[in-house]
């Protein structure tokens, strides 16, 4: 892209972040009848992600704190696979009963319909926030044979390479992906996106040399970096994570990219009032347990209450944000 355009893109993802979305009202008919002793019967949590990742651990702490609360098995269904998108199609697709709740994330809440030519759901219509979770700053690593000890050194070293520059990530559409196409438009960087299915196969690349760099989830890469296996020269969220107290934002380093995953809850459209706010009151009792915010921090993440207004506010404007990054790359994810 020309340095010409970039002033006028920034400009841009200032702009989209001032959206304000009004709520999807519930259909007509979905009163609060059989509402009254909700709930009876386990509740399936879905998550679009694969096993072991960050979705996947938050669902279970969360799911086991909800569980505890509403005196129902919350049962985590891990259905991962194109850019998440075929667990929130269930979800979509599921009665709108309170019996099927999903994992929202920047993919398939912000990013994936900007990427993807069809999706077999709309994530403006198809869905009702419940509350956000948490947020998942990522940190910039690169391979221990790269000159670099900073973002700054890494810019320079990767315009002296005379090649595109490959970054991976865990897939279209995630945290990991925007960020680096964010990074692309505000250095000039040619970058070229890798997209991994298996983070320990992408991690195990950037260490031996295949990969350039990586916008990685703290969890992912802790014990590797402290070990010195990869080096961490940045983080990507808005404030110093504690596992790397002394590595500075990208903010700070110059560079002004403030990017983050995100998790929360979110169900079927609709779903009855009294279920809604029952879902949504549970999870913010939930979210202020000392206890689960200690572990959600250990894992990396940080945790963060917001009711459903608000969520569905903040998911609109993410998508905004990124509509405009994805289009000025050309990202495409089919």
């Amino acid at each position: 892209m020309q340095r010409s355009n970039r002033r006028t893109l920034l400009l841009g993802l200032t702009a989209a972040g001032l959206a304000r979305p009004t709520l999807a009202q519930a259909p007509q008919g979905q009163a609060a009848q059989g509402t009254g002793d909700w709930p009876n019967r386990p509740i399936r949590w879905v998550n679009p992600g694969p096993a072991g990742g960050a979705g996947d651990v938050l669902s279970r702490l969360v799911g086991d704190r909800l569980s505890a609360r509403l005196g129902q098995p919350v049962v985590v269904d891990n259905r991962p696979g194109a850019g998440t998108n075929i667990g929130m199609a269930q979800v979509a697709r599921a009665a709108p009963d309170g019996y099927t709740v999903g994992l929202a994330s920047i993919a398939a809440n912000a990013a994936n319909k900007w990427l993807y030519r069809s999706l077999p759901f709309d994530p403006d219509r198809d869905f009702a926030a419940v509350g956000m979770i948490a947020l998942v700053p990522n940190i910039v690593v690169i391979p221990p044979n790269v000159p670099a000890q900073n973002l700054q050194q890494f810019i320079a070293w990767a315009r002296a390479q005379n090649r595109p520059i490959n970054f991976g990530s865990v897939g279209a559409g995630s945290s990991q992906h925007l960020a680096g196409s964010q990074f692309q438009i505000i250095t000039g960087l040619q970058l070229q996106h890798l997209p991994y299915t298996n983070s320990g196969q992408m991690n195990t690349d950037l260490m031996e040399g295949r990969i350039d760099m990586l916008f990685q989830s703290i969890s992912a890469v802790t014990q590797l970096a402290q070990a010195g296996r990869m080096r961490p020269i940045a983080v990507s969220g808005a404030e110093r994570v504690s596992a790397f107290p002394n590595l500075p934002t990208m903010r700070e380093q110059g560079v002004e990219i403030v990017s983050t995953g995100w998790f929360g809850l979110c169900t079927p459209a609709g779903v009855p009032e009294p279920i809604l706010a029952r879902l949504e009151a549970t999870l913010g009792a939930v979210m202020e347990e000392p206890e689960l915010r200690g572990r959600i921090i250990t894992g990396g993440a940080v945790p963060r209450r917001m009711g459903r207004v608000d969520f569905a506010r903040f998911m609109q404007e993410e998508s905004d944000r990124w509509r405009v990054v994805i289009q000025a790359v050309g990202a495409r994810a089919d």
